[in-house]
């Protein structure tokens, strides 16, 4: 499932009996699209399912973000936790978190459990520009409404 849709059935599950998106998240992630007993997906199977180009896949890769595995004949192969931290890559940058602070928290994350509180500062710095975003759009929803009902009377202005 690309990125787009799985947006799409979180967004329609925050509206059902799901009590947050991250339970939405972890229901979707468990069907048949990516599961743990999955087999690994190739670069284009990996980039449809997460709607990302198989550049940006490697470009990744490249960054040391993502680390999939190759097969017998030195193709790559991403496993359900590669796909899983594909999504998580792309969330996070499509909220605006950088590279640097991607590869910070990656690399922190591989290093282990005694990186937690370093990795937990930098998803509340994260926490804290997403927020400042969603106050920033709320500003332009009024605006763009604020128009609206402007042109409801007055078309031509």
């Amino acid at each position: 499932m690309a990125t787009e849709a799985l947006i799409e059935r979180l967004l329609d599950a925050e509206q059902g009996p799901s009590p947050s998106a991250i339970d939405a998240l972890h229901d979707l992630l468990d069907d048949a699209t990516i599961e743990t007993s999955a087999m690994p997906k190739s670069v284009a199977e990996a980039a449809r399912l997460v709607g990302l180009s198989t550049p940006t896949l490697r470009y990744y890769e490249q960054e040391g973000l993502v680390r999939p595995g190759r097969n017998a004949s030195g193709y790559r192969e991403y496993s359900a936790l590669d796909l899983r931290r594909l999504v998580f890559l792309t969330r996070m940058r499509l909220s605006g978190m950088t590279m640097t602070d991607l590869k910070r928290y990656i690399l922190l994350v591989e290093q282990g459990p005694s990186t937690i509180p370093e990795r937990r500062r930098i998803m509340l710095d994260q926490q804290a520009r997403i927020a400042r975003q969603i106050r920033e759009l709320g500003l332009a929803l009024e605006i763009t409404e604020y128009k609206i009902r402007v042109y409801e009377g007055h078309p031509e202005g």
